[in-house]
């Protein structure tokens, strides 16, 4: 059964009923998976998505372990005999694990503190009487308390160890810290410095926008918040968080200490004494503790927002519209090693090989030309796939008069993104694919079959490869990798798999599959030949019921005994097609793929306890359309004939590219010249816009215009808007992608003088450099 609390706390974040999350969470705990759930089980869940799915399961997991750690929380202090119900009740009321971990600390059992000794030295009296009279002389209470015998030396040391005491109760009073927190998230400012003598290093030079900065806690975006904790892991920047009014010169007491004195009730102006140990207990004790979990928050938050964009870019990949099974010829370009050549069918399955030589230093350009002609005649090539690395370009431009002197060749070339394609190369799985094959080649596959299938294909890269991520290196990598885990799964299976031409790569991210049974699929497939219905996939060895259910779905079998296998239509719903069938008196083969005898159909004619209306609306969607690809029309941008490298680009000119990353702060688009231009989020849409996901996405072919060229170091500004320009190029220009002015950085004439100006300062400048990593 879900906790109903669980089931409350879900709802209202993911803004579905309560009785959606209660059968979710049931269907999950009963071992269905989230792509199964949200393609079969709409009835049951009211239509929750894959995405809100997602949410659901990992919320309902966080919840779980925090549940688990309040019991052993409330445990724990009861077995110390210190459990009160005021206590439990807090425990109880916990929403996060920081709160909770703040109950716990002054029970949690932990090494001996200097506190913890002045207690048992009998000092706890001395300060209550220090508190409680604040006019009387505390070196005069203290002598009452020396005693060498219980380690009290002197007056000094009987004083210190009441302030130890007093520190550890403040710095251990989880509602103060709560309210402190939030204090501090609503008012507070990260503020950042260069740590003296890094200057002048040469990695600090990425990190100059944030020599001298402050930024709202609450309000500070993900990609900078990650530049900060970049910049403090190098060694370049100090980061920390603090009140708003300690930038403010004339702030000689600091807004904490006035929250503390209202929380003990101490009268500071009364005793020095007093006063120094709140001060101390702000700055040695409370300051530190709340600047480690709200740098945990803002990393969560961070990592959290990073993981999703990445999710997004890769999501567009993998749902490109795939040129088709057509036989095609890869190329990965090289100069001195050479352009490597391979020819692969329909299906992916490899041909024939060559190493060609048109670039610099040989120069064998006809020879290179004639190989490539002989090639496409030979096996029929109607698609070359050109790698966009280096020599791309003159790649290009050799396929391109190919075409134009041989008619006879109706072929179609397309740049195609070869990002991991190395990566898969020296891989085990492709080691184990070509096993004869040598390495060079193995790339220019990986870009034909790509351009044919991207699904297919790019499941046999690491996600992280595939250079979609903004700061992908920095996030916690456990999250990202089960992010785009549940990415890659939920893609796959909003595709369909061909289960007769599956790679075991590509079939277990199939629901239900694991990757032994993915291999057993295989295994099945090469030693019986073809499935020819999905019945057959018990027979596969550990694949049982249970994972038959899960998975029968997305598995398709095209030309096999059953017409419905080769659709998305679920084995358990062949009875409700049997009795559609019955209504309109024809064969399945009369009615699949048409049009006409399935919209007379309603519905509501077909519902029963089994299945529902969103369901059988389902089945004849797909009836009507069986096997189809839910990936939109292949399109290919077309570069510019004259610009082959960033040297013959001119502010001003009009081209067409491909966006190939989209971060928080703009877009990176392949316009053809080796190194991609960043589309500032201010340029993306002559309207505002908020978040860049909003107008572009990764695959995109769009118009852009060059507003700044700096060929030295490689960076290309370009505008997505319509107008020409001429405001951009100025001094109107609304966004450099520097980080927001503050008073801070507005009196700090370092900062003035030595920062760089443009769209590329800072962290963007940074990010520049790992976009394609």
């Amino acid at each position: 059964m879900a906790n109903s609390k669980h089931v409350n706390i879900i709802a209202a974040e993911i803004n579905a009923k309560t009785q959606q999350i209660a059968s979710a969470v049931e269907l999950l705990d009963g071992g269905d998976t989230v792509p199964f759930i949200a393609r079969y089980r709409k009835e049951v869940t009211g239509g929750l998505d894959d995405t809100q799915l997602r949410q659901l399961e990992e919320r309902l997991g966080y919840l779980r372990e925090l549940d688990d750690r309040r019991e052993s929380i409330i445990k724990a202090i009861d077995e110390q005999g210190k459990l009160t119900e005021g206590l439990k009740q807090s425990i109880m009321a916990a929403e996060t694990k920081t709160r909770l971990e703040d109950l716990y600390l002054p029970y949690k059992k932990k090494r001996q503190t200097k506190a913890q000794k002045a207690r048992q030295a009998g000092l706890e009296p001395l300060l209550a009487a220090i508190i409680a009279d604040t006019k009387a002389d505390e070196q005069q209470l203290a002598t009452d308390y020396v005693d060498a015998e219980k380690e009290v030396a002197d007056v000094a040391a009987a004083l210190e160890g009441a302030r130890h005491i007093a520190l550890e109760d403040l710095a251990e009073d989880a509602d103060l810290i709560q309210e402190l927190r939030e204090w501090l998230w609503e008012q507070g400012v990260v503020i950042a410095q260069v740590i003296k003598g890094q200057e002048t290093e040469k990695k600090a030079s990425r990190f100059t926008d944030y020599f001298d900065f402050s930024e709202a806690v609450s309000k500070i975006p993900s990609h900078r918040m990650l530049a900060l904790l970049r910049g403090r892991n190098e060694g370049v920047l100090s980061v920390n968080i603090d009140h708003r009014d300690v930038l403010n010169e004339h702030t000689t007491i600091h807004p904490a200490i006035g929250r503390l004195v209202k929380r003990t009730g101490w009268d500071i102006e009364s005793s020095d004494w007093l006063k120094r140990t709140t001060e101390l207990a702000w700055k040695a004790k409370l300051l530190l503790k709340l600047n480690l979990q709200l740098f945990n928050v803002l990393r969560e938050q961070s990592d959290e927002a990073a993981i999703q964009i990445f999710n997004r870019n890769l999501k567009d990949l993998l749902l490109a519209a795939p040129a088709g099974g057509q036989v095609t010829l890869g190329l990965d370009p090289g100069f001195r090693t050479g352009v490597k050549t391979v020819v692969v069918d329909d299906n992916g399955k490899l041909l024939d090989t060559a190493v060609i030589y048109p670039h610099a230093p040989q120069k064998q350009w006809e020879q290179a030309k004639q190989t490539l002609i002989k090639m496409c005649v030979k096996h029929g090539v109607k698609l070359i796939a050109i790698g966009n690395g280096t020599a791309s370009r003159e790649t290009d431009q050799l396929a391109a008069e190919l075409l134009k002197q041989n008619s006879d060749i109706r072929a179609q070339k397309i740049m195609v993104s070869e990002a991991g394609a190395s990566v898969y190369s020296a891989s085990a799985l492709a080691a184990a694919e070509f096993p004869d094959l040598d390495v060079s080649y193995r790339g220019a596959v990986s870009i034909a079959r790509r351009l044919q299938d991207p699904l297919a294909e790019l499941v046999k890269i690491d996600p992280k490869a595939i250079g979609v991520g903004q700061y992908q290196h920095d996030v916690n990598q456990a999250q990202l990798s089960k992010a785009l885990g549940d990415c890659v799964e939920d893609c796959v299976n909003k595709v369909g798999v061909d289960v007769n031409t599956a790679s075991a790569p590509l079939l277990k991210y199939v629901a239900g599959v694991s990757d032994s049974v993915a291999q057993e699929i295989v295994n099945y497939r090469n030693a019986n030949g073809s499935f020819t219905n999905r019945k057959q996939l018990l027979k596969v060895s550990r694949l049982g019921e249970k994972m038959f259910e899960q998975c029968a779905g997305f598995l398709r079998i095209r030309g096999g005994d059953q017409p419905l296998d080769q659709s998305a239509v679920h084995p358990e719903a062949y009875p409700l097609v049997k009795s559609m069938l019955e209504h309109m008196d024809s064969q399945i083969e009369q009615v699949i793929g048409q049009m006409g005898p399935l919209s007379q159909l309603n519905p509501r004619d077909f519902a029963n306890d089994q299945f529902g209306v969103a369901t059988i609306k389902d089945v004849i969607e797909e009836l009507k359309k069986p096997g189809r690809d839910p990936r939109g029309e292949f399109k290919t941008a077309r570069f510019d004939e004259q610009v082959h490298e960033i040297k013959d680009l001119a502010v001003g000119m009009r081209l067409e590219g491909v966006v190939t990353n989209v971060t928080a702060f703009g877009a990176f688009v392949d316009i053809g010249v080796h190194q991609d231009g960043l589309v500032h989020i201010s340029e993306l849409a002559d309207q505002y816009v908020k978040d860049p996901a909003d107008v572009v996405k990764a695959g995109q072919v769009i118009k852009v215009r060059v507003l700044e060229v700096d060929a030295n170091r490689k960076r290309i500004s370009l505008s997505a808007k319509s107008g020409d320009g001429k405001a951009a190029r100025g001094g109107d220009r609304k966004s450099t992608g520097k980080p927001a002015k503050n008073h801070r950085q507005q009196r700090s004439p370092r900062r003035q003088s030595s920062a760089p100006q443009g769209a590329f300062a800072g962290a963007l400048a940074d990010a520049f450099k790992k976009a394609k990593k």
